[in-house]
């Protein structure tokens, strides 16, 4: 049998300074964060500052989108309802409070204004009409649409910031490598551990991002679409009117 090696006190002592001095990292969230490099930190910053304003935006939608669904419905039913449109005009032209409201009041104030003008004649009135409602309709969906560009660009461009942080960082644990000569686990781990959490934060912020675009474009699509439709049966009505007035 070979003996073992008695252990030496000074390869205990080796020892002992190799447990002694070798590095302690944090592995936690934090602690991958406090321990990365500035241009890593700075990355993961701007991501996480990203994925916050991404959910205030999806909230802000949610709710808006919700409340003009209603909104509109309660207008169809006053529409359909009402007994005179110009009865219906007078109280809601003063401060209209939702898109298809607005889209109503253009259409009716151009109608007005073309009739009493027009003295008998009803060529055009009803093309006028339509291009006012249209471009209300424009108007009104440029603000319904407002940070759908930011979801959009976060989407796409979060995962590739991330990577760049982890890029960088893995660059980082590659040159530590080389200053040490060690290639132990133990000393690559961290770094790569740090610039991989740096990706995680891209895609926490892109994933989010692009299934709220996707939702809420489809959602605002469906509400144009509703907008589209309101104007064409009014200007139907309309142009109905059109033609009574020249039978008459």
């Amino acid at each position: 049998m070979t003996a073992t090696p008695t252990p030496t006190p000074a390869t205990m002592i080796d020892s002992a300074q190799l447990g002694t001095n070798a590095p302690a990292h944090d592995m936690s969230a934090l602690g991958l964060f406090l321990q990365a490099d500035i241009v890593v930190q700075t990355v993961m910053v701007a991501l996480l500052l990203a994925s916050i304003w991404c959910w205030t935006v999806v909230f802000e939608k949610s709710v808006r989108l919700k409340k003009l669904r209603a909104q509109a419905d309660k207008f169809e039913d006053d529409f359909w309802n009402e007994a005179s449109l110009d009865g219906l005009y007078d109280r809601v032209s003063a401060n209209p409070e939702d898109p298809m409201a607005a889209t109503f009041a253009a259409g009716m104030k151009e109608w007005r204004a073309s009739t009493s003008l027009s003295r008998g004649m009803t060529h055009g009135i009803k093309e006028r009409v339509e291009r006012v409602m249209n471009i209300t309709i424009g108007r009104e969906m440029q603000e319904i649409e407002k940070d759908m560009n930011f979801l959009a660009t976060l989407g796409s461009a979060a995962p590739f910031i991330g990577l760049f942080g982890t890029v960088w960082g893995i660059m980082n644990s590659f040159t530590a490598i080389a200053g040490t000569k060690d290639t132990s686990l133990a000393v690559v781990a961290p770094g790569i551990a740090e610039a991989l959490f740096a990706t995680a934060i891209g895609l926490v912020a892109a994933i989010p991002a692009v299934i709220a675009y996707n939702k809420f474009a489809t959602e605002i699509a469906r509400y144009n679409q509703r907008l589209q439709d309101f104007a064409d049966q009014f200007a139907t009505i309309l142009s109905r009117r059109l033609d009574e007035r020249a039978a008459a």
